[in-house]
């Protein structure tokens, strides 16, 4: 038995700025043993009332604006814009190609206030950079699902892994991928002596304060935390003025600054007694918080010297790169609460995901 729907309209991509319509009166048949089933179309999905074209249309444009400005230029809706990114992140992530992946970066982003965070994969190859997965807060559980979505077979071809010094992820990765070269990220391991300088200038600024004396750390923590090459004159002169003062933050700069001669070292060997002796000095200091970062590199002494076992195969800066990537978006999509609707954002803007042949393109 056959019927026919009423007439539906299916948008198509805008002609000279107006709106353009299919319309179709869909049949349908009622089988007494399959049920009742609608006509398939071939340039609209189940009950969608774009057009595939359009739908893919929408979700380039997408990667080079907001959503809202997408929906605002071609005169649709914001919903319609966020449900063609999802079908074409569907479509790539279903035909996504893994098999080659030998490097990978595991690090996490805070997303939202409250200590909101995710835990995103990446690929890290010279010939390759891009997300390979996202998942929710920064946990052992959540990197479990990356390797269990990844396989096995494909987590245990992995030559390097780049991580920071997170626990939940060094236990994971031991587990899971424990053949691969685990490299520590120097990113992270400067940026937390960077912290422990910054602790110990609050501590003692305050203490200045306390007992009357002359504010010479004030202003001063973009000159400490910043590279020389890197500081504007008024800062080098800042620097200059403050170094001539004992105090224990100009210590631990001083510690700071001798710990970046570390990454002019090629040999592994030579490197580790370097780092030994810098270990030995700052457990020396009397800085409590050099101290702390001091154990902290005695404990993950082989891990950080992968970086130079590993040196000119990966870059560990490929994954702060994408982290930058990765925060343009987020600030981009800032209304966005969802976790769904920020992943399917980072797929579409990171994943470097396949797209289906197309007879034509429209932009």
């Amino acid at each position: 038995m056959y019927d026919q729907l009423g007439p539906r309209q299916f948008e198509f991509v805008p002609l000279w700025g107006y709106r353009v319509f299919f319309v179709y009166g869909r049949r349908r048949v009622a089988c007494p043993r399959c049920g009742v089933h609608a006509e398939r179309l071939p340039w609209a999905q189940g009950k969608e009332q774009l057009t595939s074209t359009y739908a893919w249309f929408l979700a380039r444009w997408a990667k080079r604006l907001s959503w809202a400005g997408v929906a605002r230029i071609f005169h649709t809706s914001w919903s319609s814009v966020y449900r063609s990114v999802a079908m074409a992140v569907r479509w790539g992530r279903e035909h996504v190609e893994l098999d080659g992946v030998r490097a990978i970066g595991i690090d996490e982003v805070q997303w939202q206030y409250g200590h909101k965070y995710l835990t995103v994969v990446y690929e890290i190859a010279a010939h390759s950079r891009r997300l390979l997965w996202v998942g929710r807060e920064r946990e052992e559980a959540t990197l479990r699902q990356f390797f269990e979505w990844f396989g096995a077979q494909r987590s245990q071809a992995l030559h390097f892994v780049c991580s920071d010094m997170w626990r939940a992820y060094l236990n994971v990765i031991a587990e899971q991928a424990g053949q691969a070269l685990h490299v520590l990220d120097r990113f992270h391991i400067v940026a937390r002596l960077n912290r422990a300088i910054d602790e110990v200038r609050g501590q003692e600024a305050k203490e200045l304060k306390r007992q009357g004396k002359e504010p010479v750390l004030s202003k001063t923590r973009w000159c400490l935390l910043k590279r020389p090459e890197h500081l504007s004159e008024k800062q080098e002169r800042r620097l200059a003025e403050m170094l001539r003062y004992n105090l224990r933050t100009v210590r631990s700069y001083l510690l700071k600054e001798d710990f970046q001669w570390l990454w002019h070292y090629r040999s592994a060997y030579w490197a580790g007694r370097f780092l030994d002796r810098w270990c030995t000095r700052a457990l020396r200091s009397r800085l409590e918080p050099m101290k702390k970062q001091a154990r902290t590199l005695r404990q993950h002494r082989e891990l950080i010297l992968n970086w130079f076992r590993a040196h000119g195969q990966i870059s560990a800066a490929a994954t702060e790169g994408m982290n930058n990537k990765l925060k343009l978006v987020t600030r981009r999509s800032y209304g966005f609460r969802s976790f769904r609707v920020i992943e399917v954002a980072l797929y579409h803007n990171l994943g470097n995901l396949p797209e289906p042949e197309h007879t034509h393109r429209f932009c």
